[in-house]
């Protein structure tokens, strides 16, 4: 008879959290969000075409508070999922697979994607873009 007190498959509580696990969850949870947030992008575009009036309307849901959050983590996710495939056609290309490297890719991936954001933000604010 099996022993069935043990689980039938390793899961998240067996594991031990390593970077590489966060990169590969968060690839594919930004991949849902920019999904989903080029609904919003796809609105701004019907707005601009329906005109002035209609256009004002989504500028200022989008530049309310919970808009601009909503904004800025849409970017970030944009950011993230482009470092991080970017990251994946290195290694498809046959680099970056010794764990140092694999370890030290994904942290870049991780930082760039926030100082990406961070500066497009900075520019945006800069120039008067979210007004």
């Amino acid at each position: 008879m099996a022993d069935t007190s043990r689980p039938l498959s390793p899961h998240l509580q067996i594991y031990k959290w390593q970077v590489q696990m966060l990169t590969s969850i968060l690839h594919r949870a930004t991949g849902i969000v920019l999904a989903i947030g080029s609904l919003i992008v796809l609105w701004g575009l019907l707005a601009l075409a329906g005109g002035s009036e209609a256009f004002a309307q989504f500028a200022s849901c989008v530049g309310s508070p919970l808009g601009m959050v909503v904004m800025f983590g849409w970017t970030w996710a944009f950011a993230y999922h482009l470092c991080n495939g970017i990251r994946h056609l290195v290694q498809d290309a046959g680099a970056g697979y010794a764990i140092a490297q694999f370890v030290r890719s994904s942290w870049l991936s991780i930082i760039g994607s926030f100082v990406i954001t961070l500066l497009f933000w900075a520019f945006v604010l800069t120039s008067g873009g979210a007004a």
